[in-house]
C-alpha cells in the first residue's frame, strides 16, 4: 500500500469508522504489561501472558473495539495448550499513547514485531516457535507483519479478517474513499497473500454478517502458503466464533503450531 492510498483513509469520517479506541482502566499488572516504541514520543501497551520460557508465542493484535486487557480471561487457556500470548493494543487504545491512523497501522505492526527480541531478552523468554495472529482489523497488522518477517515467524492465523476494504466501509456505512479496492488498509490483502508462505489458518463464522465468510474464502484462494487451512464455525458471528466454537479453533491452532 502507498502512502498516498493509506493517506487517502485518513480521514475523520473514515477514521471513525475504522477505529473505537478506548482507554484500558483497570488495574496495571506489572508482571504481564509491557511496552514497544514505535516512532519517537510514542509507546504501545501490550499485555504478556507466558505459558514458559521457550513455550511457543502468539503475538495477537485484537478488533477494532477492543483492548488488550480484554484478553485476559481467554489467555490462560493458550497456556493451556502451551503456549504463551501476547495481546498488543493499537495507537490510543489500552495503555498505547498517539492517535490511530490508517497510515500508521501496518508500520506499527512492523515496528512492534521488531521490538520484540527485547522484550523476549529483557523477560528471560526464548520462544521456540513465534506466530502472528490477527483478529478483524488485527488481521491487517497480522498480515503486513508476515510479510514483514517470512521465515521468522512459524505461521500466520486470521481470525474474522476481511478481503475487501471498501466492501467493509461500505457496509458500516461509510463514505467513498476514491483509493480503491486495493487502496484499503489489510490491503490488498488479497495481492500481499500469495507473498506468505509460512503455515496460515484462517477462522472465520459462518454467520459473520461484518466481514461475509466469502471473504475468508478469498483469502485462503489467494493465500501462497503450502500449508493452509480454512476453518468457518457454523453458527458464529464477527464477535462468538471463539465462544461458539472454542473447542475447534483452539485445536486448529494447536496443530499449526505443531506444524
Amino acid at each position: 500500500m502507498t502512502a498516498d492510498s493509506s493517506e487517502a483513509f485518513d480521514r475523520p469520517e473514515i477514521l471513525s469508522i475504522i477505529f473505537h479506541p478506548r482507554a484500558d482502566t483497570g488495574m496495571p499488572d506489572p508482571e504481564r504489561d509491557l511496552e514497544i516504541p514505535v516512532e519517537e514520543n510514542v509507546v504501545l501497551g501490550g499485555r504478556l501472558h507466558v505459558c514458559s520460557p521457550t513455550a511457543p508465542l502468539i503475538l495477537f493484535f485484537h478488533g477494532n473495539g477492543e483492548i488488550a486487557s480484554d484478553y485476559n480471561e481467554i489467555a490462560p487457556v493458550y497456556n493451556q495448550i502451551g503456549l504463551s500470548f501476547l495481546a498488543m493494543d493499537f495507537r490510543g487504545y489500552g495503555k498505547s499513547g498517539g492517535q490511530p491512523t490508517v497510515s500508521n497501522l501496518l508500520s506499527d505492526a512492523c515496528a512492534v514485531f521488531d521490538g520484540l527480541t527485547e522484550i523476549f531478552e529483557s523477560r528471560g523468554l526464548a520462544p521456540s516457535k513465534l506466530l502472528v495472529m490477527g483478529r478483524s482489523l488485527g488481521s491487517a497488522s497480522a498480515i503486513e507483519i508476515a510479510i514483514h518477517a517470512g521465515e521468522r515467524i512459524h505461521g500466520l492465523i486470521i481470525e474474522s479478517g476481511f478481503a475487501y476494504g471498501q466492501r467493509l466501509i461500505a457496509r458500516l456505512g461509510g463514505p467513498a474513499t476514491g483509493a480503491g479496492e486495493d487502496g484499503m488498509v489489510g490491503t490488498a490483502a488479497l495481492a500481499k497473500m500469495p507473498l506468505i508462505a509460512v503455515p496460515t489458518l484462517i477462522l472465520h463464522g459462518e454467520a459473520d454478517w461484518i466481514i461475509p465468510v466469502e471473504d475468508a474464502h478469498a483469502l485462503h484462494e489467494h493465500s501462497g502458503a503450502t500449508h493452509k487451512r480454512l476453518i468457518t464455525i457454523p453458527k458464529a458471528g464477527h464477535n462468538d466464533l471463539l465462544w461458539t466454537g472454542q473447542e475447534q479453533y483452539f485445536r486448529a491452532i494447536a496443530e499449526l503450531v505443531a506444524i
